[in-house]
């Protein structure tokens, strides 16, 4: 929140919630509600109480039931915070019904998401990106939540006969809509003929669940200077450079990162920055391997990866943060041949997951980067042996 008298940004303080439903674990809901903290921290807001529930299912009224409501309730009451954050989707009735009992701005997981990504977006495509998901998030929960819109342009002769305020919000987003899209279409064929433009060369792309090290990555192989940073979604412009390994050249681009639970309106609208990910010749799936769920990460990657039709691309899967690892993983009484077994056994588990294509480093300590070096030169000569069978000046 921005203080306007002296222009210093204010933190927030945040409550959160998260249901536990039938198919999941507590075990599960504190991880995502420490992801969901991460992702506050990430938008500036601190927090400071976390309430769980266990239900079937949501309560279509208020999410959760009665008595946990009326627990934040009284929790608020003592310890005021600026906003209540949800872990799931809210609809607008929801939102409304759970402010009106709190007193307090409420909002979901999306929609602080959506939050983040404004405040990073930079480019031209990415800023109207966020603008086109914030208005699709917000069209179908306008009766629920319905709150004056500005109007642009408003006043005599916008307000249809019969219309009330929020038929009249309705068709005001519903025209912004479309205006967004026509301008995203723009943006997109000025970014097409920019890829086509780069077509000869073979092209890598950095996928993975965010916060793992790609910026780093980018920045280590390219020798260039990506915006990287320890909060989620530190970029959300694709960024591609031309390296040469061994007089081969080919093109690596950073991507933004996936998450779980990702709005549905965000990946719509973010379809042509993920094209670089579709269009791609070989994948690298950074994963950090220092994070206790890095395993459900990789499943969230590889879903996502599976709704962009690009799972079956060749790929290395690149573990990184090999440092926290051994930090969070092996003290100081713990015999040099117990570790290296660890590591070992570590070591072949994934390369039989990955069929031989996995490889472990430390971008911070820049630890077996040589190897990933040879790896991914491995992968770009043989797409060009694929794509240019007779041109042997790419390989020598």
């Amino acid at each position: 929140m921005l203080d306007r008298t002296n222009n210093i940004r204010r933190e927030e303080t945040a409550v959160l919630v998260g249901v536990m439903q039938k198919d999941q674990t507590e075990q599960q809901v504190t991880e995502y509600l420490d992801e969901l903290a991460f992702l506050a921290e990430t938008a500036g807001a601190r927090t400071q109480k976390r309430f769980m529930q266990r239900l079937p299912h949501p309560d279509s009224r208020t999410f959760v039931g009665k008595g946990k409501l009326e627990e934040i309730r009284t929790y608020l009451t003592v310890h005021p915070a600026d906003l209540v954050i949800f872990d799931d989707e809210l609809t607008g009735s929801q939102i409304n019904n759970i402010t009106t009992e709190l007193n307090v701005k409420v909002i979901d997981r999306s929609d602080l998401i959506l939050d983040i990504f404004a405040s990073r977006a930079r480019t031209a495509q990415a800023k109207v990106q966020v603008e086109l998901a914030q208005y699709q998030y917000l069209l179908p929960r306008l009766r629920g939540m319905w709150k004056h819109l500005e109007r642009q342009g408003g006043g005599i002769g916008t307000r249809g006969p019969g219309e009330t305020e929020i038929e009249t919000d309705r068709r005001i987003i519903k025209e912004k809509i479309s205006l967004l899209r026509r301008r995203l279409t723009e943006i997109d064929k000025q970014s097409f003929t920019q890829r086509k433009e780069r077509g000869e060369f073979i092209r890598v792309a950095l996928v993975g669940y965010t916060n793992v090290g790609k910026s780093t990555l980018m920045n280590l192989l390219s020798k260039s200077d990506v915006f990287a940073e320890n909060k989620l979604f530190a970029t959300l412009d694709t960024t591609t450079r031309k390296l040469v390994f061994e007089n081969t050249p080919f093109l690596l681009s950073d991507t933004v990162g996936f998450i779980r639970k990702l709005p549905h309106h965000l990946v719509e609208s973010f379809k042509s920055t993920l094209d670089e990910v579709r269009e791609s010749d070989i994948l690298l799936h950074v994963v950090d391997l220092a994070h206790p769920q890095y395993e459900d990460h990789i499943r969230v990657v590889n879903k996502t990866l599976q709704e962009l039709n690009a799972y079956d691309k060749p790929c290395i899967t690149i573990f990184n943060k090999m440092d926290l690892y051994e930090e969070r993983n092996f003290d100081q009484w713990l015999e040099e041949p117990v570790k290296r077994q660890i590591l070992t056994e570590l070591h072949e588990r994934w390369e039989n997951e990955t069929g031989g294509a996995s490889v472990f480093v430390s971008a911070i300590e820049r630890r077996n980067i040589d190897q990933l070096r040879a790896n991914i030169l491995s992968k770009v000569r043989e797409a060009y042996h694929v794509r240019y069978p007779y041109k042997s000046e790419y390989f020598y």
